[in-house]
């Protein structure tokens, strides 16, 4: 089994169901964002001016370098104690790396595939498959990352799990999966409307299925919400799509 790294909820590193290394030990707020940095772009190196500014935001100290320099050996020293030879930490000409092994497996990564995957089955008409990989989306991308950090990394893969959060919402509430239970259409649609108002085809799909649980006029209501959210704050009218779903249910 490869090592399991987790970044979402309880940050930890996991080898066969072994815990090897808690958010627990990684020396407070700043050696948790650096680990977690680290890990989430561990396919390049990342610049030390990219680190200080995500853990000092416009608060840089003036001995930031020799600062930053301690947290990352103490990181470097808690990875070796913690007896995992597969990570390593390089370090370059001003840039810093997390060596991984080529199989890891870590959860925001596997949220991305997992969506991607549940969508492309719905594209090939295998509702079966589309449910499973967006549940494991759902589940990961639904769990707070870095909850409290307000730096322009974290920032990003917030908004980047957000997007597969509402994704697997959409997937989840997509005609070839729900005919059999179309209630469960509505409460994943509604959750995706929630978590993004202004996304349109959360708003197909929640019109489609209250209209095949029979609740037509809800059908219509979302629509108007739609339609008034997007002229008020935006200045537009919905898309094409929006209103042809609309009008079928209106003449229905």
């Amino acid at each position: 089994m490869p090592l399991r790294i987790y970044l979402t909820g309880r940050v930890l590193v996991e080898d066969s169901g072994t815990v090897l290394l808690d958010e627990r030990r990684l020396m407070g707020r700043q050696g948790r964002l650096a680990f977690v940095h680290l890990v989430g772009e561990h396919l390049r190196s990342v610049s030390r001016d990219e680190l200080a500014e995500e853990l000092w935001l416009d608060r840089v100290p003036p001995s930031w370098e020799r600062s930053l320099s301690a947290l990352v050996s103490k990181l470097r020293a808690l990875l070796a104690s913690a007896g995992i030879p597969e990570i390593a930490l390089a370090s370059s000409f001003g840039h810093y790396q997390l060596l991984l092994p080529a199989d890891v497996w870590i959860d925001v990564e596997a949220a991305s595939e997992a969506i991607d995957l549940a969508e492309s089955a719905l594209r090939g008409n295998k509702p079966r498959e589309a449910w499973g990989w967006a549940q494991v989306a759902c589940q990961i991308s639904r769990r707070p990352f870095l909850t409290g950090e307000e730096g322009p990394w974290a920032t990003l893969k917030r908004s980047e799990l957000r997007d597969v959060l509402v994704r697997a919402h959409e997937c989840l509430s997509e005609p070839s999966i729900w005919h059999t239970e179309p209630a469960f259409a509505v409460k994943h649609a509604k959750e995706a409307v929630t978590i993004d108002p202004f996304r349109e085809t959360s708003y197909q799909l929640l019109m489609r299925a209250h209209a095949a649980v029979g609740n037509r006029a809800e059908a219509l209501r979302v629509y108007e919400r739609c339609r008034s959210l997007l002229s008020e704050e935006l200045g537009v009218l919905p898309s094409r799509q929006s209103e042809t779903v609309y009008l079928e249910i209106l003449r229905s």
